[in-house]
């Protein structure tokens, strides 16, 4: 069963070579979809695509920006210096001709020479060997993030349980008082009509007083929450990418809540309704951030 992941994540690493230091970010925040960021430097750039497939591979949504670093690189301070022994021995052997032709010249010292055009270079790995390091910093990196967002997923998933079962004790306070609310209302709409004094049949009022309680009769929208409360935990415990179904049962949530408000035949469900879509809203703004 693979866990729930949060969309929210950071991780880093870094990794010494002889010919540099990799050092790798990754942010991610919550977004519709996997929209992937990927900054690599140009000596880098080369490993760009294969990095960005194994991004895709571990993720599977998040606004993700991922930067890559090299340092002591080929062009850059702290890569390891080379003597092109064949240009030194090309400069020393025009010297020479030099001290044939005009004798008594100053001869180039050890740092001139050096410095002259191709004779001093810094080593650069071959591309393979960057591609690979590169590839293995991304894949540590993202492995770390997977954590990161795994832990923040549990988190989510123990929030999400502590308001489903606010929500379950809130439908079955309803649900044991919904017989007396019911008769009630039928009470209060039979005094009503007395109280107007009208001639009708009796039965023909007594069949319209019983349709007009019916109306308050919310067991079915306490039924469906029932449902949703069981969908809901079913979802987190089956884990994975489960943030669009649990978006989606957010919305019944509410749907379900507004009925429930909008029937409302006493105080007593209307504020249960109430407390219901203030749970409701802090589940759906969790569910956002998971994957």
């Amino acid at each position: 069963m693979p866990p729930i992941q949060s969309m929210t994540g950071f991780a880093r690493a870094e990794a010494v070579h002889p010919w540099g230091t990799l050092s790798c970010e990754i942010r991610s925040v919550n977004h519709r979809y996997l929209e992937l960021q990927l900054r690599v430097p140009e000596a880098l750039r080369h490993a760009e695509h294969a990095s960005r497939e194994l991004l895709r591979e571990r993720l599977g949504r998040g606004k993700v920006d991922c930067s890559v670093r090299l340092q002591g690189s080929a062009g850059s301070e702290g890569g390891a210096l080379r003597v092109d022994e064949d240009r030194l021995a090309q400069l020393l052997s025009a010297c020479a001709r030099i001290d044939v032709v005009a004798p008594g010249l100053a001869r180039p010292t050890t740092l001139e020479m050096l410095a002259w055009p191709g004779v001093l270079a810094e080593e650069a790995p071959d591309a393979d060997t960057t591609a690979g390091a590169m590839l293995a910093l991304v894949e540590r990196t993202a492995r770390e993030l997977v954590e990161a967002r795994e832990r923040e997923g549990a988190r989510l998933a123990a929030l999400l349980a502590q308001r489903l079962s606010g929500i379950e004790e809130l439908v079955a306070t309803v649900r044991q008082r919904l017989p007396e609310l019911i008769a009630g209302h039928r009470d209060r709409l039979a005094q009503r009509v007395a109280e107007l004094a009208v001639q009708a049949e009796p039965e023909r009022l007594a069949q319209e007083i019983a349709l007009l309680a019916a109306r308050g009769d919310v067991a079915e929208e306490l039924d469906r929450l029932s449902v949703h409360v069981g969908e809901t935990r079913r979802s987190l415990a089956a884990g994975g990418a489960c943030g669009r179904r649990l978006d989606f049962l957010m919305q019944e949530f509410n749907r379900e809540a507004n009925t429930l408000s909008s029937k409302s035949v006493a105080a007593e469900t209307t504020q249960a309704a109430v407390d219901m879509k203030v749970l409701i809203e802090q589940m759906r703004e969790q569910v956002q951030n998971i994957e």
